[in-house]
């Protein structure tokens, strides 16, 4: 008589949970979100159950999905086994996905912004003097670089008459051994062609350390502070643009749906805040050190390339030579400041 009853009413609770009745709500959402988290758990779905005095019912009322689906719960698990791979490959594009979204967001702000500056209608954030002391090293930039052209200019012309001198060196010795009657003028025309031929080594050389140091100077050190004013740039046209956003935002009336999109966009605000400033400060550091560095290294360059040219010309050997070994060696006139770092290279 009890059992009965007691079958009763379990029957009883199984038809009221599964009807929906008004008494069991609470505990029928309940079960459907334990459900969805099951079948969310993939490769474990073979291992559930169903309880039919409500979830988390006696071991009584569980009746193993394994007896019912047999074989085909086998199935599944290896279905879900081999998915894992694309899961997990999934979970990759979807990462990678998201990095392209933003980058895409970030450009278009970007280009919106320049496309503002450039027709007037937005404002730009403008440090007058470092703009200016940026320009400057642009333009000097262009006006060593013509220098560096002349200078290899220089160089392939004196190879060329350095190999002609020799050349004519050589034919006048020969000609002095196969004609007796000019045998003494040929003789000093052969040595004073040597002579040219030697200083024009030297000279040579000291114009090849005048070409490289150049090179050193604009490719490579000048190089490096206009990369450093590129990031700079474009990170106070980043700044200027998510500035923009937010000035946008603040306009809008504030509600619960802005108020998030205003927090973000001061969190991205703030964050290319920092980063132009930090830039900024970087390019002032550099310029200064470059400006250092480049009177330095032309200071001494210039004066023994000069040294260099006007012995060579004055036919003083001697002095040449001396010049060339000024060029090899680091120079450093008495309460001169310590060599910059790119003396040192």
């Amino acid at each position: 008589m009890t059992d009965g009853i007691m079958g009763k009413a379990a029957t009883m609770e199984i038809g009221i949970n599964r009807n929906g009745a008004a008494g069991g709500l609470a505990e029928d959402d309940s079960l459907e979100q334990d459900l969805q988290q099951i079948m969310v758990s993939g490769p474990n779905l073979n291992e559930t159950s169903i309880v039919s005095g409500g979830y988390g019912g006696t071991a009584e009322g569980i009746i193993s999905t394994a007896a019912i689906t047999g074989s085909a719960g086998v199935h599944q698990s290896q279905s879900n086994a081999v998915l894992t791979p694309e899961e997990a490959a999934r979970g990759v594009a979807v990462e990678k996905l998201d990095i392209v979204k933003k980058w895409g967001i970030n450009t278009y702000k970007c280009t919106r912004q320049l496309l503002w500056e450039r027709f007037g209608r937005g404002s730009r954030t403008v440090d007058l003097e470092l703009e200016a002391q940026i320009e400057l090293l642009r333009e000097t930039r262009r006006k060593y670089e013509n220098v560096l052209r002349l200078a290899r200019a220089l160089t392939s012309h004196l190879y060329s008459t350095v190999q002609t001198q020799r050349a004519l060196a050589d034919s006048f010795a020969d000609l002095s051994q196969k004609s007796p009657e000019l045998q003494e003028e040929f003789g000093y025309n052969a040595e004073t062609q040597k002579l040219l031929c030697k200083n024009g080594e030297t000279l040579l050389g000291a114009i090849n350390f005048f070409v490289s140091s150049i090179n050193t100077l604009v490719n490579k050190t000048m190089e490096d502070t206009l990369m450093t004013v590129k990031l700079y740039e474009n990170a106070r046209l980043e700044f200027d643009a998510y500035r923009g956003d937010l000035e946008e935002l603040s306009l809008c009336p504030q509600d619960g749906q802005s108020l998030p999109r205003m927090e973000a966009a001061q969190q991205l605000f703030h964050l290319h805040k920092d980063k132009y400033e930090r830039l900024r400060s970087d390019v002032t550091v550099k310029l200064r050190f470059l400006e250092e560095n480049k009177v330095k290294v032309m200071h001494k360059q210039l004066l023994l390339l000069h040294n260099a040219i006007s012995a060579y010309f004055a036919g003083n050997q001697q002095q040449l030579e001396q010049s060339l070994k000024h060029f090899n060696l680091k120079l450093q006139p008495p309460g001169a400041d310590k060599p910059s770092w790119l003396e040192e290279q």
